[in-house]
């Protein structure tokens, strides 16, 4: 159920900052098309923190009742545990698979602290937890002593590893052969399948799916010439997506497939014209048509 590939999906807003639940459905619908296993429901790529308490359940409501058949594991994540609780309980309530949390950030938590908003979180419902792991956005970063505290215990289904820490990816599932560990970082997928990944989550899925599905199966068969190609196509998107602006460029690229996805919530800056030719001209044409 839980291996493969998974989007984390954005979040489409109207013009006037309201959740546009017909683009997210089209969406939804275009990566299953795709082959992806399942969705990663509110996560960074979703603009997560950016959303209300309310946003954040509208958001999960409408996923579970697009792709009912689909895994679905649902960010909860907050650095108000009451907030997260909340949102944990409703995902069990609409009959989510799992539930995931990044670890509590700015105020330098301890880790014993951190361990403990886990450990109270993943208590607060029957749904297995997958600890999200992303140092380099939530300032905590934990070795193989620290991630195996939670990954032998039953209530851990495994993690979400956004690091290029490959060793320690490694580490963990040679240790917990059973647990589930996805590769994080898009532009390293095949990095991480190489040191025992069992799928993805990623955010260029959401109109790249197509292409991590290939690059997946290609590995299982041990194509890996192969594999390296797509990765090294879908790197040079990457690295065009990462002069613009990561999330901004890839709400455009499914504006311009002709979902009306809008734009990033403030703080986040808009696309110039100029950025907006480049995404037409060296993305778009690249990527699979709804």
């Amino acid at each position: 159920m839980f291996k493969g590939i998974f989007t984390a999906l954005l979040t489409p807003f109207y013009k006037n900052n309201k959740i546009n639940e017909n683009a997210l459905e089209s969406l939804i619908k275009y990566n299953l098309k795709m082959g992806v296993r399942g969705f990663y429901v509110c996560g960074s790529t979703a603009e997560a923190l950016l959303l209300s308490t309310e946003e954040r359940k509208e958001i999960m409501k409408t996923v579970k009742s697009c792709a009912p058949d689909a895994t679905l594991i649902a960010h909860v994540g907050s650095v108000n545990e009451a907030e997260a609780i909340e949102l944990a309980q409703c995902a069990e309530r609409l009959g989510y698979n799992a539930i995931s949390s990044v670890a509590p950030y700015y105020y330098k938590f301890s880790f014993e602290e951190i361990k403990n908003y886990y450990y109270r979180l993943a208590g607060s419902v029957e749904l297995p937890m997958l600890v999200y792991h992303f140092p380099s956005f939530s300032g905590v970063n934990m070795g193989i002593s620290e991630m195996s505290e939670f990954l032998e215990n039953d209530k851990f289904m495994g993690i979400k590893f956004t690091s290029n820490d490959f060793f320690t990816l490694e580490q963990c599932k040679s240790r917990f052969p059973d647990k589930i560990v996805y590769n994080g970082y898009d532009e390293m997928f095949l990095s991480g399948l190489s040191m025992g990944a069992d799928g993805g989550i990623g955010s260029t899925y959401n109109f790249l799916a197509d292409k991590f599905v290939m690059m997946h199966r290609l590995f299982k068969e041990n194509d890996i010439l192969a594999a390296q190609k797509i990765q090294a196509k879908v790197n040079k998107i990457i690295t065009i997506l990462c002069k613009i602006g990561v999330m901004q460029a890839e709400k455009e690229v499914l504006n311009q497939l002709g979902l009306n996805f809008g734009e990033c919530r403030h703080p986040f800056g808009t696309l110039t014209y100029e950025q907006k030719q480049i995404v037409a001209k060296e993305i778009v044409p690249y990527v699979k048509p709804l």
